[in-house]
């Protein structure tokens, strides 16, 4: 089976370094890019799941997991959609997004979302 790779794409250094440290030590390869505009180039590392943010660096995250939802060669890799913004869990699910956390989270509830999404 492998280790499953996770790509984290936020442009909030914090949440990035603070997830990336969690998930390594829970056995994850984790790629992360704090650039919005390179989400779907990082995409072609084939990750197996994808933490994305909604609003980064002037890029819709939403707009981003419709690019990917719609495109076969990645439609199947879990998106977690994750945003600081409260009321819009509908139009996150509704780009495609698999589940949605609002921030702050609990790591707990957080690596219980990557099991569950990554099983």
């Amino acid at each position: 089976m492998g280790i499953k790779k996770i790509l984290i794409a936020d442009d909030d250094e914090g949440i990035v370094d603070a997830i990336t440290m969690i998930l390594e030590v829970m056995g994850y390869d984790v790629e992360f890019t704090y650039d919005g505009g390179v989400v779907v180039d990082a995409v072609k590392n084939k990750p197996d799941l994808i933490l994305l943010d909604i609003w980064m660096s002037g890029h819709d995250g939403r707009d981003i997991c419709k690019l990917l939802k719609g495109d076969p060669q990645y439609q199947q890799i879990p998106i977690l959609m994750i945003s600081a913004s409260r009321d819009i869990r509908q139009s996150a699910l509704d780009a495609g997004a698999n589940d949605f956390m609002e921030k702050p989270f609990e790591m707990d509830a957080l690596l219980n979302k990557v099991k569950e999404l990554l099983n």
